[in-house]
C-alpha cells in the first residue's frame, strides 16, 4: 500500500494509531519528489535528510496519539523563515541567511506533527501570478506547457502531483487562490487576525494559508496554522477528534440545523473591459445552482467591481514593489521587478500608491457593494493559465497584461481583508481544471468551508494530476 496519493487526514490517522510510521510515510514521498519534480520544477529546495530526521522525531514523540497533522509531509512556500534554512523568495538578492528560528505558521504545522519535507518555487520577492525565478520554472501538473499559477504556484504544483497532501503558501492579491485554481486544488485565504501573517504583510493584505487536494485536508491545516480546531470541523454538530476515526461516528458527521445561507452569484464582476471565460462564468452559475438545491437561498449579483479599485490594486502592486526592492542589490533583481520597483517610484513621487482606494473599499466599499449575502460565488480566473515561461525576464508592460488579464478577480478580497477560498468545480475545454471563488464577510471561514464541503460532495474532482 502507497501513502502517496492519500490525504492528509487519512495519513494522520494511519500514523497516530501505529499502521504506518512517519518515516515510511515520508520516505514514500520524497521518492516520488525525487520521480515527480523534474517535471513540474515545485521545489526550489529538498529538505531530504532533515525530513526524514524530522520525522524519526515525529514517531517517537510521546504525544503522538494527540498530533492533528501526524506525520504529514508538507511543503512550504519559500518566503517565510523555517529554522536553519534559507530563504529566497525567489531572489538572487535576498540574504543568504539561515532563519534563526521558524516563522509561527511553520512552527504550529510541526508542533502539530507535519514533517517539512521542501520549500517551493515563487516569482521574484512574490510579485507576480507566475512562479518563475533564478530558481526554475514551476509548471502545471495537468500541463506542464502551462503556469501553476503564482505566486504559490511551487506549493500547488506540488499537492497536484501529488508529491505532498498538503503545502503552506501566502496570498497577498490572490497567490493561494490563483495557483490553487490553476492546479485544481483547493486553498483558503482566511481573513485578517485569523491566521499570523507573512513578513512584510503588504500593508494588511497579505495571508498565510494552506493548500490541499480536499475540504477536510483544508480545513484541517487552517486550524492548525490557526491554533483553533474549531475550524477542522465546519459545520457539523459533533467535533471530531484528534485520534479519531470516521468510523467511531456510525452514524455519521451531521448538522442537527443544517445552515441555509444566502448565496449570492456573479458570474461576471470585473469592470467594463475585462472578459471572463464562458466556461468559468458557467461553472460559478452550475456551483451556485448545487448550494440551491442544497437549501441555500441564491440570488443574483449583477453590479461589477468598481473601476477605482482596480486601479488602487495596480497602484499598491507597484508600490509593494518599490517598498520590498528597497535595500537589495537591483543589479541582481530580474528585469520585471526592477520594471515594477520603477513604476511603483513614478507613481509614488505624484502620490498614487493605492492607498486611498483600499482604504476607501476597506472603510464601507466592500460592504456597500457585497450586499447583504453571506457568501459571494465568482470565478477564480477570468481565463485559462498562460504559458509556463521566463516571465521573470520579461518587461512591465507584458507581464502587467497577462497579469490583469487572467487573475483580476481576487485582489479585491485582499484589500477588504476579507476570507476568499477557491475550490475546483469542473474541467475546461483545454483540459485544465475551473476554479470557483467563494467569498464572506469578516468570520465567514467557517461558512465557506462549510460550503466547499458541499460542493466537492456534490461535484467531486480528482485528487491529483494525471501521473506523466
Amino acid at each position: 500500500m502507497s501513502w502517496v496519493g492519500m490525504s492528509a487526514v487519512e495519513i494522520a490517522e494511519a500514523v497516530r494509531r501505529g499502521k504506518v510510521t512517519a518515516p515510511a510515510v515520508v520516505e514514500e514521498h520524497l521518492r516520488a519528489i525525487a520521480e515527480r519534480d523534474g517535471r513540474v520544477g515545485a521545489f526550489r529546495r529538498v529538505r531530504a535528510e532533515q525530513a526524514l530526521a524530522e520525522a524519526r522525531a515525529v514517531q517517537e514523540n510521546p504525544d503522538l496519539a494527540e498530533l492533528p497533522l501526524a506525520g504529514v509531509p508538507v511543503a512550504v512556500k519559500d518566503n517565510v523563515p523555517i529554522e536553519g534554512e534559507v530563504f529566497r523568495t525567489g531572489s538572487a538578492a535576498t540574504p543568504d541567511v539561515p532563519a534563526a528560528e521558524d516563522h509561527p505558521v511553520v512552527a504550529r504545522l510541526r508542533a502539530a506533527g507535519a514533517v517539512v519535507v521542501g520549500t517551493t518555487n515563487v516569482p521574484e520577492l512574490c510579485l507576480a501570478g507566475f512562479s518563475d525565478s533564478v530558481y526554475g520554472v514551476a509548471r502545471n501538473p495537468w500541463n506542464p506547457a502551462r503556469t501553476p499559477g503564482g505566486s504559490s504556484g511551487g506549493s500547488a504544483a506540488a499537492v497536484a502531483a501529488g508529491m505532498v497532501p498538503l503545502a503552506h503558501g501566502t496570498d497577498g492579491l490572490g497567490s493561494l487562490r490563483i495557483p490553487a485554481a490553476c492546479c485544481g486544488i483547493v486553498s483558503i485565504k482566511p481573513g485578517l487576525g485569523v491566521v499570523p501573517p507573512p513578513e512584510p504583510d503588504w500593508h494588511g493584505m497579505s495571508e498565510n494559508g494552506p493548500l490541499a487536494t480536499t475540504v477536510a485536508d483544508l480545513s484541517l491545516a487552517l486550524a492548525v496554522m490557526a491554533g483553533d480546531m474549531s475550524l477542522a470541523t465546519p459545520g457539523e454538530s459533533e467535533s471530531l477528534r484528534v485520534g479519531d476515526s470516521i468510523d467511531d461516528y456510525p452514524g455519521g458527521l451531521t448538522t442537527a440545523e443544517p445552515v441555509r445561507l444566502r448565496i449570492a452569484v456573479a458570474p461576471r464582476p470585473l469592470p467594463p473591459g475585462f472578459a471572463v471565460d464562458r466556461e468559468f462564468q458557467e461553472a460559478v452559475t452550475g456551483a451556485a445552482r448545487v448550494l440551491g438545491e442544497a437549501g441555500h437561498t441564491v440570488v443574483e449579483h449583477g453590479a461589477r467591481l468598481p473601476v477605482w479599485l482596480g486601479s488602487a490594486a495596480v497602484a499598491t502592486w507597484f508600490a509593494l514593489a518599490r517598498e520590498d526592492t528597497a535595500g537589495l542589490d537591483r543589479r541582481k533583481l530580474e528585469r520585471r521587478t526592477r520594471a515594477l520597483a520603477r513604476a511603483g517610484r513614478v507613481l509614488g513621487a505624484f502620490g498614487m500608491d493605492g492607498a486611498k482606494g483600499r482604504d476607501r473599499w476597506r472603510a464601507n466599499g466592500a460592504d456597500q457593494w457585497f450586499g447583504d449575502a453571506d457568501v459571494l460565488v465568482s470565478p477564480t480566473l477570468a481565463m485559462i493559465p498562460p504559458h509556463a515561461e521566463r516571465w521573470g525576464r520579461r518587461g512591465l508592460l507584458r507581464n502587467a497584461r497577462v497579469n490583469l488579464t487572467y487573475a483580476p478577480a481576487t485582489a479585491a478580497w485582499n484589500v477588504a481583508g476579507w476570507p476568499a477560498m477557491t475550490i475546483p468545480y469542473g474541467r475546461h475545454s483545454s483540459g485544465l481544471p475551473i476554479g470557483v471563488q467563494l467569498v464572506a464577510a469578516p468570520g465567514g471561514e467557517t461558512q465557506l468551508l462549510t460550503l466547499a464541503a458541499q460542493l466537492e460532495a456534490a461535484s467531486p474532482w480528482p485528487r491529483h494530476a494525471p501521473s506523466p
